[in-house]
Order: C-alpha cells, then structure tokens, then sequence
C-alpha cells in the first residue's frame, strides 16, 4: 500500500497576492522542472529522470512554484550526508516571464523555512563566473540571513567534458539561524 512520503509534507501554501503557490516537489513535478530549465534557457539541461529522482528523494529540500496549475520556477537542493548541518542548492529556475518579481529568493526563503532544512546552518551552491544574477542572488540572501558569503573552491572548466563550459565556483554562506534551520534535528524517540 502506497501513500504520502513522510519526508515530504503534504500541506502546500496558499497562492501569494501575484498568484504563484510554492509548495515541495514530489516525482510528478520532475517533467515539469526539466521544462523550466529548458525554457528558462540559462541552466544545464539534465535528464528527466534526474529531475524524477530529485523530486522524489529530496522533495522535503526541493520546491516549486506554480501559477495557474503551472510550475513557473523551481529549487533543486539536497543536505550532503557528510555535512547534514548544509543546504546544497542545485539549481534555480525561473521561466522569463516571471523573472525579477523576486520569485527565486521566495522559493529559498520558504525550502529554509521548512522541515526539511531543520538543523541547516550553511548553504552552499556554485555559479559560473559570468552568472552575474545568481551571485547577486546569493549575494542578498546571504545579507538577509546574516551569514558570510565566501567563495570555497568548485570545479575547473576542464573537469566538464563538453568544450566551453565556465568553471563553476563553490560559494557558502553562513553560518546562519533562521526560521526551521535554527531549530536541531528532531531525533528519533527511543522506542
């Protein structure tokens, strides 16, 4: 018998003034997420099926937003098992017609302030050096937090296989408390 994964929650916030409802991701949204990030036409296009596999093992650390039934935009996120008290954000989706309403910063605003980043102190990503609005981005939620925002390290161009690819930089921010993320992990009760 199947039934609700009990790492995502199921509750999902009502639409905002502008329309847009953001909510966790489940394995349904994975075709919908490949299409942003085709659309969008600024992100790595991966296959669906790793975007399946995104949203239905890491649905408590990924969201989505839609307008009018729609996913308009995305976060892909996950906490890396050797550093639980870390948020790695993946990628970042939003379809051009809803850019520069703040539609990214709400989306990592509300995966903070969810159960899934309960324990979180750092948030890592990385940003090719000419992603000017993605490092402006991180730049500002780093500010709002209160957490540093420092580059540590990434991966070289010549580490990607196809020609032309910018290396992309590791940046962290942190450490923070806000929201969900200043709360510990929840341990399990002893039986």
């Amino acid at each position: 018998m199947s039934g609700p994964d009990p790492a995502t929650p199921a509750a999902t916030a009502a639409p905002a003034a502008d329309g847009v409802r953001l909510r966790p991701a489940t394995a349904e949204d994975g075709p919908a997420v490949w299409r942003v990030v085709r659309d969008a036409g600024v992100l790595d296009l991966n296959s669906v099926y790793c975007y399946l596999v995104l949203c239905r093992d890491f649905g408590a650390t990924c969201r989505v937003a839609e307008h009018a039934g729609r996913v308009v935009a995305f976060v892909t996120a996950y906490r890396p098992p050797e550093r639980p008290d870390t948020l790695f954000v993946w990628q970042i989706g939003v379809l051009p017609a809803h850019r520069g309403a703040g539609l990214a910063t709400r989306l990592l605003r509300d995966l903070l302030d969810g159960p899934g980043c309960r324990g979180v102190r750092f948030l890592e990503t990385t940003i090719t050096p000419s992603n000017a609005a993605s490092r402006a981005l991180f730049e500002g939620l780093a500010r709002t937090l209160g957490g540093a925002f420092t580059r540590a390290g990434g991966f070289s161009a010549g580490l990607f296989p196809e020609s032309g690819h910018e290396p992309e930089e590791r940046y962290r921010i942190g450490p923070f408390a806000r929201g969900a993320s200043d709360r510990p992990d929840p341990t399990p009760e002893n039986p």
